[in-house]
């Protein structure tokens, strides 16, 4: 039975940065996804993929984690020290460690080999999609904002936390906020439900496109980035059941 090919084509502009030490590995998933449309660089450790990334713009990285010279995991934190390109990340092992280490070094997502290629296309499609910045999503709070005068338009307010749901920039104090493309989905969801708690397994639906059988580290560990960038109690924590933006 042929693997299912998911619906529509992409962009023959999208780039995409794999780096996989395994030539067989690496050559294959680069054929895959070239059949796909996408314009591949590939590079087999992780000092060959940093300088392909500072020569020129991707869309996409895929990183495996176990490299030679630079591993993944490091490999995306010099990447995330200059830009919020969406990294998603390979591991060969299931026992969590590496999918921790990877997504608190700023990957976006992961999958762990083997991996069908279908799966690796719909998975990049959703970081692709995450990286558009859409709009609020319906039934985000009135705009808001401090002092006197009228809110700007297109401005969620939360305390000192400004949301420009237009411009997609995000401000603290009035000082700028850099998110990665998942970090401000994740964001956005939030602030259209203030006070709302919301389960895991609805942000792995509304935010990564998972189904029921996605891994809830991703949303955990993205919480701690934002927590991070935003101030910790900005972010609760409702036990055994989810997170809530305060009001």
């Amino acid at each position: 039975m042929s693997a299912p090919t998911p619906a529509g084509a992409p962009e023959p502009a999208v780039r995409v940065l794999l780096v996989e030490d395994d030539d067989l590995m690496r050559r294959s998933f680069a054929l895959a996804l070239e059949r796909y449309g996408y314009r591949v660089q590939a590079a087999a450790d992780g000092l060959e993929g940093l300088e392909l990334f500072r020569a020129e713009p991707f869309d996409v990285l895929v990183l495996d984690v176990m490299l030679p010279g630079l591993d993944g995991i490091g490999l995306c934190r010099r990447v995330r020290e200059t830009s919020l390109v969406p990294v998603l990340m390979m591991s060969a092992r299931g026992d969590g460690l590496d999918v921790v280490a990877g997504l608190e070094a700023g990957a976006d997502d992961y999958v762990v080999k083997p991996v069908e290629t279908y799966v690796l296309v719909a998975r990049i499609r959703s970081l692709l999609r995450r990286a558009t910045y859409p709009p609020a999503p319906a039934g985000a709070p009135a705009p808001a904002a401090p002092g006197p005068g009228p809110a700007a338009p297109d401005v969620l307010a939360f305390g000192d936390l400004a949301i420009d749901t237009a411009g997609m920039e995000v401000t603290l104090a009035g000082a700028p906020v850099a998110l990665t493309p998942t970090e401000l989905r994740l964001l956005l969801e939030f602030a259209a439900h203030p006070g709302v708690v919301l389960e895991r397994h609805t942000l792995l639906r509304d935010v990564w496109d998972y189904g029921w059988d996605g891994d809830s580290r991703v949303v955990d560990l993205c919480v701690q980035r934002l927590r991070r960038k935003l101030g910790k109690d900005r972010i609760e924590t409702v036990r055994g059941f989810g997170y809530k933006l305060r009001r």
